[in-house]
Protein backbone atom coordinates (compact mmCIF):
# COMPACT_ATOMS: atom_id res chain seq x y z
CA UNK A 1 0.00 0.00 0.00
CA UNK A 2 1.16 3.73 -0.70
CA UNK A 3 1.02 5.92 2.37
CA UNK A 4 1.93 9.45 3.09
CA UNK A 5 2.86 10.54 6.94
CA UNK A 6 1.17 13.72 8.18
CA UNK A 7 1.48 15.61 11.39
CA UNK A 8 3.53 18.13 13.21
CA UNK A 9 7.07 18.77 11.85
CA UNK A 10 7.72 18.64 16.28
CA UNK A 11 7.01 14.61 15.44
CA UNK A 12 10.20 14.39 12.74
CA UNK A 13 11.95 11.98 14.60
CA UNK A 14 8.43 9.85 15.05
CA UNK A 15 7.88 10.04 11.31
CA UNK A 16 11.22 8.37 10.40
CA UNK A 17 10.54 5.72 12.90
CA UNK A 18 7.39 4.81 11.37
CA UNK A 19 7.93 5.19 8.01
CA UNK A 20 10.72 2.50 8.71
CA UNK A 21 7.96 0.24 10.45
CA UNK A 22 5.54 0.65 7.65
CA UNK A 23 8.01 -0.21 4.76
CA UNK A 24 9.07 -3.22 6.93
CA UNK A 25 5.44 -4.53 6.93
CA UNK A 26 5.62 -4.10 2.93
CA UNK A 27 4.37 -0.58 2.37
CA UNK A 28 5.71 2.20 -0.29
CA UNK A 29 6.27 5.46 2.45
CA UNK A 30 5.83 8.94 1.59
CA UNK A 31 6.91 11.86 4.67
CA UNK A 32 7.05 15.61 4.61
CA UNK A 33 10.60 16.78 3.44
CA UNK A 34 13.80 16.00 5.27
CA UNK A 35 15.81 19.11 4.45
CA UNK A 36 15.08 22.39 2.91
CA UNK A 37 17.03 24.99 0.68
CA UNK A 38 17.33 28.21 2.80
CA UNK A 39 17.58 31.77 1.17
CA UNK A 40 21.14 31.54 0.87
CA UNK A 41 21.10 28.14 -0.71
CA UNK A 42 22.37 26.76 1.73
CA UNK A 43 20.52 22.92 2.58
CA UNK A 44 19.51 22.56 6.42
CA UNK A 45 17.58 19.68 7.95
CA UNK A 46 13.53 20.24 8.29
CA UNK A 47 13.93 20.50 12.30
CA UNK A 48 16.72 23.41 11.69
CA UNK A 49 13.87 24.82 9.72
CA UNK A 50 11.16 24.11 12.24
CA UNK A 51 13.06 26.03 14.98
CA UNK A 52 13.59 28.89 12.43
CA UNK A 53 10.26 28.98 11.28
CA UNK A 54 8.93 29.29 15.31
CA UNK A 55 10.81 32.20 15.45
CA UNK A 56 10.14 34.74 12.19
CA UNK A 57 7.55 37.06 12.90
CA UNK A 58 7.88 39.23 9.23
CA UNK A 59 5.18 37.71 7.03
CA UNK A 60 7.30 38.32 3.94
CA UNK A 61 10.32 36.17 4.65
CA UNK A 62 11.47 33.55 2.45
CA UNK A 63 10.77 30.84 5.46
CA UNK A 64 6.95 31.33 4.51
CA UNK A 65 7.35 30.90 0.62
CA UNK A 66 9.21 27.65 1.45
CA UNK A 67 6.51 26.81 3.60
CA UNK A 68 4.01 27.06 1.24
CA UNK A 69 5.89 25.07 -0.96
CA UNK A 70 6.16 22.34 1.56
CA UNK A 71 2.55 22.42 1.41
CA UNK A 72 1.99 21.81 -1.95
CA UNK A 73 4.78 19.45 -2.17
CA UNK A 74 2.76 17.18 0.71
CA UNK A 75 -0.70 17.79 -0.59
CA UNK A 76 0.51 15.92 -3.89
CA UNK A 77 1.91 13.20 -1.77
CA UNK A 78 -1.76 12.67 -0.29
CA UNK A 79 -2.94 12.13 -3.63
CA UNK A 80 0.08 9.74 -4.71
CA UNK A 81 -1.19 7.52 -1.57
CA UNK A 82 -4.09 5.13 -0.89
CA UNK A 83 -4.22 6.24 2.86
CA UNK A 84 -2.66 9.11 5.20
CA UNK A 85 -1.16 8.50 8.60
CA UNK A 86 -1.49 11.06 11.06
CA UNK A 87 1.01 10.73 14.06
CA UNK A 88 -0.78 12.54 16.29
CA UNK A 89 1.24 12.40 19.93
CA UNK A 90 1.22 14.80 22.95
CA UNK A 91 2.34 18.49 21.99
CA UNK A 92 1.82 21.73 23.95
CA UNK A 93 0.25 20.06 26.64
CA UNK A 94 -2.12 18.54 23.98
CA UNK A 95 -2.50 14.80 24.31
CA UNK A 96 -3.20 12.91 20.40
CA UNK A 97 -2.55 16.69 19.19
CA UNK A 98 -3.39 17.41 15.21
CA UNK A 99 -2.35 21.19 14.31
CA UNK A 100 -3.58 23.14 11.49
CA UNK A 101 -1.56 22.12 8.92
CA UNK A 102 -1.81 18.52 9.51
CA UNK A 103 -5.62 19.18 9.76
CA UNK A 104 -5.24 20.55 6.44
CA UNK A 105 -3.95 17.61 4.93
CA UNK A 106 -6.38 15.83 6.74
CA UNK A 107 -8.87 17.73 4.61
CA UNK A 108 -7.17 16.88 1.18
CA UNK A 109 -7.20 13.36 1.86
CA UNK A 110 -10.84 13.24 2.89
CA UNK A 111 -11.29 15.26 -0.65
CA UNK A 112 -9.69 13.22 -2.65
CA UNK A 113 -11.19 9.84 -1.05
CA UNK A 114 -8.38 8.23 0.75
CA UNK A 115 -8.82 6.69 4.09
CA UNK A 116 -7.98 8.77 7.36
CA UNK A 117 -5.46 6.98 9.90
CA UNK A 118 -4.83 8.50 13.27
CA UNK A 119 -2.54 6.46 15.04
CA UNK A 120 -4.07 7.86 18.46
CA UNK A 121 -7.38 8.71 19.44
CA UNK A 122 -8.51 11.99 18.19
CA UNK A 123 -7.73 14.84 20.80
CA UNK A 124 -9.54 17.29 22.60
CA UNK A 125 -9.74 20.64 20.44
CA UNK A 126 -11.71 23.32 18.87
CA UNK A 127 -12.40 21.94 15.72
CA UNK A 128 -12.96 17.62 17.53
CA UNK A 129 -16.63 18.30 15.10
CA UNK A 130 -14.37 18.67 11.97
CA UNK A 131 -12.01 15.65 12.85
CA UNK A 132 -15.02 13.61 13.51
CA UNK A 133 -16.56 14.62 10.49
CA UNK A 134 -13.30 13.31 8.53
CA UNK A 135 -14.13 9.70 9.59
CA UNK A 136 -10.31 8.65 11.00
CA UNK A 137 -9.48 5.13 11.50
CA UNK A 138 -7.91 5.14 15.43
CA UNK A 139 -5.08 3.38 15.35
CA UNK A 140 -4.81 2.80 19.05
CA UNK A 141 -0.69 3.10 18.26
CA UNK A 142 -0.95 -0.49 15.70
CA UNK A 143 0.20 -0.23 12.58
CA UNK A 144 -0.56 -3.54 11.63
CA UNK A 145 -4.31 -2.00 11.41
CA UNK A 146 -3.38 -0.17 8.53
CA UNK A 147 -5.77 -2.42 5.53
Amino acid sequence: MKITICGSMAFFDEMLQVKQELEELGHSVKMPLTEITDNTGKVISVTQYYKLRNKITNEKSWVWDTKADAIRTHFEKIEWSDVIIVLNYTKNNIENYVGGNTFLEMGVAFHVDKPIYLLNKIPELAYKEELLGLKPIILNNNLKLIK
